[in-house]
């Protein structure tokens, strides 16, 4: 177990925007950072970082917390996994004491799937670099390839030898357990129960999950037969996700944030030889179709992606069928295509580092022009294939959320296809509306099938204002608004000292408490934390917004942190340009205050008045009923002081 002086050091140390950073890219709006939330699918930046309370939040699916958290969140870490992590970010050293058979036990099965993955990448460098097979096999055939050392220890190639369990024993005898080999299917049992290694005889490209751990590995073979497979990959594991893992992306990450663009191959070696030429933001989708998540793991660093396609005819139509879901995301694509017979591997290697740069950046288009200019030539005169291809154009189009690129697109597709621009936008909306129409089918067919019994009436029961009908419709209210509010001014102002009425030496946290020592709170969760303040206060002790944050009550951290944040933040333009000055609440502390308690104790009130409306309705007894209406009127008389405070009218 980590000790407690490791845990502050770790957590004084951690720096929110530099973790957070290292997964989405990060702009400046106001006083916090934003960019695309990283735990849902969003166009438009929701997730905030502030940099000053240490605390990200999305105001998109509810997810925020700290450094801690947010490792926690995202990698599916235990907290002392995440804990090790930010440690080892900042090469701080952990101190531990010892950990009990089931603590291990708990905290080892996944991390033991990353341990047996490492553990095999460095077996297969080995392999390459120090056996006389993998050197005379695996290194000749990089070599004969062009590639560099450098870049081979790079990006941790290597080399499994063309024995059958060759990994597998080795692994056993380093101590490792074969249900974790077998897990992250290094190792295959057959039928027959005997154990071999996947990989064999061929050259291995390790796949690193964001943070740069090994979860899994592609194998090329080396033969020529056909009946073998050209590329063998990892199945899916606990750490491999295939389809939400993008081959390069650890190595990439920042140079697609610096350069707001993403190159993306196909293969292994294309990312490789990219690196080669001196560009490092490229990626490849591991010798998988392309996914929505790995297009969603692009835009959280860049909204500009580059397609390398190969320069078969035939593949590049069949991807471009394929790309779509890009601009459904929002990203812009650019494609750049390599002479006939070329990937970006054979090309790079064929014309050197210098010109391959050269020549991506003067052969990259717009994917709708080249799309259109791609299938134009293939429709040659054919006018039923030309008008197909028109309406295939328009719905890549029709697939783009931002509307004026859409436009653009229209006005320069109306010129290269040779139609007006009037029918191709007739077109297009209808393809709008034909879509529009279909998901608001799709969504009243959901409804009406999770709807249970016979609905709702919207409006309110036709007998409510019947005396005769029976019991009285209620409407019950509830305080959570005004109890939050108070919440967040313990959050935010609690620390501070009261600067009115001649009151000294007094904490804003004290003053609330102490005046609304006659308030029950009814929301659970509020109630929680005031009864925690009070008794830290009882005791001498004043907690800290950063108690809340990180408290061990995850309900009561997530409430803190919400309370925090806020997605709105003021333009510096309304002084700067506009001269127009925007009071804040801090500038008067007094009003906001004491706004947040009456606010409060006024709704309290208005329920007590409801209460014994209704009893005064109900009593029988006149005397009792006088009694009740004197209580209204002292009530009433309380409620007309905070009324006036606050500045409502009161109805006599």
């Amino acid at each position: 177990m980590i000790n407690r002086e490791t845990i502050d050091k770790i957590m004084d140390t951690a720096r929110i925007e530099e973790v957070v950073g290292d997964f989405v890219h990060l702009k400046k709006r106001g006083t916090s950072l934003i960019g695309n939330c990283p735990f849902h699918g969003e166009k438009t930046p929701s997730f905030h970082v502030s940099v000053t309370k240490g605390i990200y939040k999305c105001f998109g699916c509810g997810k925020g917390g700290d450094s801690v958290r947010f490792i926690m969140d995202h990698e599916k870490y235990s907290y002392p996994e995440a804990l090790r992590f930010l440690a080892n970010r900042y090469n701080i050293e952990v101190e531990e004491t010892e950990l009990s058979p089931q603590d291990t036990e708990a905290q080892s099965a996944k991390e033991s799937l990353y341990i047996v993955s490492q553990y095999a990448a460095a077996f297969f460098v080995k392999q390459l670099w120090e056996t006389s097979e993998g050197k005379g096999i695996g290194l000749s055939y990089f070599k004969e390839r062009g590639f560099r050392e450098d870049i081979l220890k790079k990006f941790e190639v290597g080399y499994s030898p063309d024995v059958w369990d060759a990994m597998t024993q080795s692994a056993i005898g380093a101590g490792h357990k074969l249900e974790f080999l077998e897990s992250t299917g290094l190792s295959i049992k057959n039928d027959n129960g005997k154990i071999y290694d996947r990989f064999r005889g061929r050259v291995m490209f390790p796949i690193h999950n964001f943070t740069g751990r090994i979860i899994g590995f592609g194998g090329r073979t080396l033969k020529t037969d056909k009946n073998v497979p050209k590329y063998v990959n990892s199945p899916e594991s606990e750490i491999y996700h295939k389809s939400s893992v993008l081959y390069g992306l650890f190595h990439a990450k920042k140079a697609i944030r610096e350069s707001d663009n993403c190159y993306l191959a196909e293969g292994y070696a294309d990312v490789l030889s990219v690196h080669q030429a001196g560009i490092e933001n490229v990626v490849a989708s591991s010798g998988t179709s392309l996914t929505v998540e790995q297009i969603k793991l692009i835009g959280r660093f860049t909204q500009n992606i580059t397609i390398l396609f190969d320069g078969d005819a035939a593949g590049i139509k069949a991807s471009l069928r394929g790309l779509d879901m890009i601009l459904e995301e929002g990203l812009n694509v650019k494609i750049v295509s390599f002479p006939d017979g070329h990937d970006p591997d054979s090309y790079m290697h064929h014309v050197g580092a210098g010109a391959f740069k050269t020549y991506l950046e003067n052969n990259r288009k717009d994917f709708i022009l080249y799309k259109a200019n791609v299938l134009l030539k293939d429709a040659g005169d054919d006018p039923i294939k030309r008008a197909g291809i028109i309406r295939d154009i328009v719905e890549s189009i029709a697939k783009i959320p931002d509307q004026i690129k859409a436009s653009v697109f229209i006005r320069e597709c109306s010129s290269l296809l040779e139609i007006e621009e009037r029918i191709l936008l007739t077109e297009l909306n209808k393809i709008r509306s034909a879509k529009s129409k279909k998901n608001f089918e799709t969504h009243q067919r959901s409804n009406s099938s999770s709807a249970s019994g016979a609905p709702e009436p919207l409006g309110p029961p036709d007998n409510l204002w019947d005396d005769n009908a029976g019991p009285e419709v209620e409407t019950v209210e509830t305080n959570e608004h005004q109890e939050k509010e108070i919440i967040r001014l313990l959050l935010a102002y609690g620390h501070e000292f009261v600067n009115w009425d001649n009151i000294d030496d007094m904490y804003i946290g004290s003053f609330l408490m102490q005046n609304l020592a006659d308030v029950e709170f009814e929301n659970p969760l509020c109630k929680k934390i005031i009864d925690y303040y009070k008794s830290e206060i009882d005791n001498g002790r004043l907690p800290t917004a950063n108690h809340f944050v990180k408290h061990k009550d995850r309900d009561i951290a997530d409430l803190a942190i919400t309370l925090s944040t806020s997605e709105y933040s003021l333009s510096e333009n309304w002084l700067n340009k506009h001269q127009i000055y925007v009071r804040d609440e801090s500038m008067n502390l007094k009003a906001t205050v004491l706004g947040g308690i009456f606010h409060l104790k006024k709704r309290k009130v208005d329920q007590i008045l409801l209460s014994l409306l209704k009893e005064i309705k109900e009593e029988k007894d006149a005397d009792n009923q006088i009694i009740l209406m004197q209580r209204y009127g002292v009530i009433k008389g309380v409620e007309r002081d905070i009324s006036k405070f606050l500045g409502s009218v009161i109805v006599k």
